[in-house]
């Protein structure tokens, strides 16, 4: 391997596109959302609204930098720029361990579907097998990740259109066997919000994490052959994906069903497909979910590498994990974050209550941190920039105004973490974390005397993604 090489620029538009989508259709969207119907009823739909708009002023946010300056780093470079070398080095260790988490989560549940499947093999060894195949997808080459996130993520959004069109058919009234549901479901079990509007307000924080994900495009983007153009495409889209894919989808189950309806809690999705008469309801979605599964797995793999080679690049991370293959792959960094992947799959499988819980707690609000540095950021940058400004190719909308609600929206959640009992722990956790990680980075850069000015001029002599370290 090579440290002087560059990273591989070929992703292709269709990968950009498809990686952008990837990134907000999880399983938890499939999967998780059946607890926040139950606990907010039909005003789950108010509950994802919310969420979705402070996701879309974060992602129109990040697009700003983004696009003015695109990097494999994305948010943990600009906060180098905007908070000091402390925030950067921060907040990108906090994304990396996130994704790293997930690993264990994802192979976890993977492997729970194919042991379904073919009980015969322990889920521990399905667990095993999925690990290591994206794994050497990711050595492999950026290609062979692009174009395996476009084939999963392709099946996600099938799945999704032709759910969205069966269920607005049934809604109709024109699929055969189904009566068309009016607005009963909606207002007559209890009416719009059953729970009250507290209910709505806790089930944001339900939903408000199965949109992150939504990032990945810009750390993507500077392995592709326009990471502007990718940049702004990503970000633009990213409202009428959120619209239709999530809040369009929740809205057919809770029109379709009885929001209280035990089938709804178990699989919402499932319920829906066995509404239609398709049989084989759970196998279809079990297909859809390991899609999901198998799409995070390689996105985080992907993420988490990526994250400690920009990390690598700038000192803040061994400097073994800068070096690219031949392939333009930083296959060092890649496998760093397999060997902490396999370790909590491990985990979940000898101590899954007790250490794997206590592991997947410390991630819990790294969601919202990392929102909150994004916005942080772009308020700082683009205040600095001054005049200059106007030459954006994409500018965040109403600046500084919607900057700061969404910074407020930010902050209101995380103290909402603190007022809801259920969450309380993994923000205390979270914080813990982060307390720790801060302390670090401010002792190691108030020791070496670095200040964000430096950091912003020498990032500036080296704008070309992966030409070298930032500081």
């Amino acid at each position: 391997m090579h440290a002087d090489q560059q990273l591989s620029k070929s992703l292709k538009p269709r990968h950009l596109s498809m990686i952008a989508i990837a990134g907000v259709i999880g399983a938890g969207l499939f999967v998780g959302s059946g607890a926040a119907i139950q606990q907010a009823g039909p005003g789950i739909l108010v509950a994802y609204l919310a969420a979705g708009l402070v996701v879309i002023l974060v992602m129109r946010m990040l697009g700003e930098m983004a696009a003015a300056n695109p990097e494999t780093g994305s948010f943990s470079t600009y906060a180098d720029k905007a908070l000091g070398r402390w925030a950067g080095f921060s907040i990108g260790w906090l994304y990396a361990w996130f994704w790293i988490i997930v690993l264990g989560i994802e192979a976890t549940a993977g492997a729970a579907i194919m042991h379904r499947w073919v009980p015969g093999v322990d889920q521990w060894i399905w667990a095993l097998v999925l690990m290591v195949l994206l794994t050497l997808t990711n050595l492999g080459s950026v290609k062979s990740y692009g174009e395996f996130e476009f084939w999963f993520a392709s099946i996600k959004v099938a799945a999704i259109v032709i759910f969205l069109l069966a269920g607005i058919a049934a809604i109709l009234g024109l699929m055969p066997g189904v009566s068309a549901p009016g607005v009963a479901n909606l207002l007559d079990q209890g009416g719009f919000m059953p729970n009250g509007p507290g209910a709505v307000l806790a089930g944001i924080l339900v939903v408000v994490f199965s949109f992150f994900g939504a990032e990945i495009a810009t750390i993507a983007a500077g392995e592709s052959e326009n990471p502007v153009d990718a940049v702004k495409k990503a970000v633009k889209s990213t409202v009428w994906r959120i619209l239709i894919f999530y809040i369009g989808s929740i809205a057919i189950v809770v029109t379709l069903l009885p929001w209280n309806d035990a089938s709804v809690a178990k699989s919402p999705y499932v319920a829906v497909i066995e509404l239609y008469g398709i049989p084989g309801a759970g196998t279809i979605m079990d297909i859809v979910v390991l899609t999901s599964v198998l799409s995070c797995l390689n996105s985080g793999l992907y993420t988490a590498s990526r994250m400690l080679f920009s990390l690598s690049q700038r000192g803040d991370a061994p400097k073994s994990w800068m070096k690219i293959s031949k392939r333009g792959v930083p296959a060092a960094a890649v496998l760093a974050s397999t060997v902490v992947g396999f370790v909590t799959v491990g985990l979940n499988y000898i101590a899954p209550d007790t250490v794997f819980l206590f592991l997947v707690n410390t991630s819990g609000a790294i969601a919202l941190f990392v929102w909150l540095v994004i916005a942080t950021s772009q308020l700082i940058l683009r205040k600095r920039m001054g005049a200059a400004a106007k030459d954006l190719d994409l500018k965040m909308w109403l600046f500084p105004y919607l900057t700061w609600i969404a910074i407020g929206a930010i902050v209101a959640l995380i103290i909402g973490m603190v007022i809801i009992e259920s969450t309380r722990e993994s923000l205390f956790l979270s914080l813990a974390l982060a307390a720790v990680v801060v302390a670090i980075g401010v002792f190691r850069y108030r020791k070496r005397g670095a200040t964000p000015a430096e950091v912003t001029t020498t990032d500036a002599e080296r704008a070309e993604v992966g030409s070298g370290p930032a500081s």
